[in-house]
């Protein structure tokens, strides 16, 4: 709430709200949200599939994942490369110091 002032050419600038670009429309749109979630969230229905007697319950999700992961070569390493100097290399610059 910015409250009433004189500005330096003497206007006097009323008390107001001054929201930031496209808060209003964020806000409407956040309103229609909650009341959709509020009006039909609120039912007295349930989810998921009710057995009665003599009906078969629907299939689960099975876990298909074997563990560990292997990959194709995960028996065989690969030998990593190792350095042939052991001493620091100085190679020259340029004038520019980088």
């Amino acid at each position: 709430m910015i409250e009433e002032y004189k500005r330096s050419d003497g206007t006097v600038v009323r008390r107001h709200v001054r929201l930031p670009a496209g808060a209003r429309r964020q806000t409407a749109i956040a309103g229609l949200i909650v009341a959709g979630v509020f009006l039909f969230g609120s039912g007295n229905t349930t989810t998921g599939a009710r057995t009665q007697s003599g009906q078969h319950r629907l299939p689960q999700p099975q876990s298909t994942v074997v563990y560990p992961i292997k990959w194709p070569g995960w028996d065989k390493p690969v030998v990593q490369p190792t350095p042939t100097v052991s001493y620091p290399i100085v190679f020259p610059t340029t004038g520019s110091g980088r």
